[in-house]
């Protein structure tokens, strides 16, 4: 399980952007407000998080799903990538132009940028 999830992050962080370009997201209002009715996509990638809460979408080739909520200025999802069970994790969300970054644990973990489309 920690090995896919570690894989993903992995892929995510190609050609990363300056940490320094990012601002951070710390309320619910704007992250919903970057992400509404828009598909965060990457190299194989394609994703919605709605501001119901849920998931969904693909990544190389398997079905993802999940749920998340806000909580103390974090996004915390529980995901499934195919039948594999990537678990429940609070993330540090940061934006700049078109991508938005979210970082595991509470910003202390690997990276994953996303293109907003």
């Amino acid at each position: 399980m920690f090995r896919s999830a570690a894989v993903l992050f992995v892929i995510f962080a190609i050609a990363p952007i300056s940490a320094q370009a990012f601002q951070k997201l710390t309320d619910k209002s704007r992250f919903v407000e970057a992400v509404q009715n828009k598909e965060l996509t990457r190299m194989g990638i394609g994703l919605d998080v709605t501001p119901d809460g849920k998931i969904i979408g693909r990544a190389f080739g398997r079905d993802v799903r999940g749920s998340w909520t806000w909580q103390d200025g974090y996004f915390c999802r529980d995901l499934f990538w195919g039948q594999r069970e990537l678990g429940y994790n609070c993330q540090e969300v940061k934006i700049h132009g078109a991508t938005i970054r979210f970082t595991s644990d509470k910003g202390t973990g690997q990276f994953a940028d996303l293109t907003l489309r």
